[in-house]
């Protein structure tokens, strides 16, 4: 928590949420000292908030019955984040959060002054998220949806699925731990029964999906976090260089987050690597420049932009004059 007046407005909810809180409990849920959560309590009551506490082996730090906060009071900041948040959540989520970004939009519409309306109006007109790829959410809302209620309900799915490059669809049995969205694709994670692991499904190769009656519980070990860090790591990387033309150094220097590193050459080329996962993926990125880049590495990726570039030039051989 950045500053004291969002601390002070969370203890207040997390006191007004569960009475009778412990000071080193309210202050590891702040993470600040005891002596600063005292410091905290004075301030409440020089504010006029009524807080009292009781002593005990069941006591604590309590808000009186009753007591409410006031009415919540954005700055015209935090009144942008919110509905750039919702916003982002409808665009994203589609029609499985469509209702509730709408519904949330239109309280902050009702109860929010003029000055934060004509922010958010600002920022409507003038702050737009745009262009990313996701994969058509009207197909795999009704995946979206069984897989959050089974995730909710803790019960197992059934599902035939397709593999990528391959055209042989597989069933498989799923313990659904989590909906993730990365590189513009869907994915559920969690427990593959034919793979006796935890494994990541793309969404949109699903063929069929369906819940059952088996329930399953998520370990308490899993980290969503770790293992998307992890599975990011173990995932095959194929190295490649490439050397853009002096003429060309501009593209190169136009995607700085492409490359992994980029050297400048005393005539103007410059140098770049990046990590593909395959030879084929790492070939279509070379070629999408043309003629301003040459690989230098690795031999074997030299080949197949050699053997690809061969194999574009004979589709486009001039036709013979009669």
């Amino acid at each position: 928590m950045s500053n004291t007046a969002t601390r002070l407005i969370t203890l207040i909810m997390l006191m007004q949420r569960q009475p009778n809180q412990k000071a080193a409990e309210l202050a590891a849920r702040l993470d600040v000292s005891v002596r600063t959560l005292h410091r905290y309590m004075g301030m409440l009551d020089e504010m006029g908030i009524p807080v009292y506490t009781e002593r005990g082996p069941y006591g604590g730090f309590s808000l009186v019955r009753g007591y409410n906060l006031p009415p919540l009071v954005f700055t015209p900041e935090e009144a942008v984040a919110v509905y750039l948040g919702a916003s982002l959540v409808e665009a994203m989520w589609g029609r499985l959060y469509l209702e509730a970004a709408q519904g949330a939009l239109a309280k902050l519409d009702n109860v929010l002054p003029d000055e934060q309306r004509q922010e958010i109006a600002w920022a409507r007109r003038s702050l737009v998220t745009a262009g990313m790829h996701r994969a058509d959410l009207e197909r795999l809302a009704p995946y979206l949806e069984k897989l959050r209620r089974a995730m909710r309900e803790h019960r197992c799915v059934h599902m035939r699925y397709r593999s990528s490059g391959s055209t042989e669809v597989q069933s498989r049995q799923l313990d659904p731990y989590a909906l993730v969205h990365r590189w513009g694709w869907w994915y559920a994670i969690g427990y593959c029964h034919l793979r006796q692991g935890i494994r990541s499904f793309r969404i949109d190769r699903i063929q069929e999906l369906s819940l059952t009656s088996q329930a399953f519980d998520l370990p308490a070990s899993f980290n969503l976090q770790e293992y998307l860090a992890d599975e990011f790591q173990a995932q095959p990387k194929f190295q490649a260089r490439l050397r853009f033309i002096p003429g060309g150094a501009h593209a190169a220097l136009d995607n700085p987050s492409f490359w992994e590193t980029v050297e400048e050459q005393p005539d103007g080329a410059i140098l770049v690597t990046f990590s593909s996962p395959d030879l084929e993926w790492a070939a279509s990125i070379a070629l999408a420049y043309g003629p301003i880049v040459e690989v230098l590495e690795p031999p074997e990726l030299r080949d197949q932009v050699r053997e690809w570039a061969e194999a574009v030039k004979s589709k486009y051989q001039p036709e013979s004059v009669q």
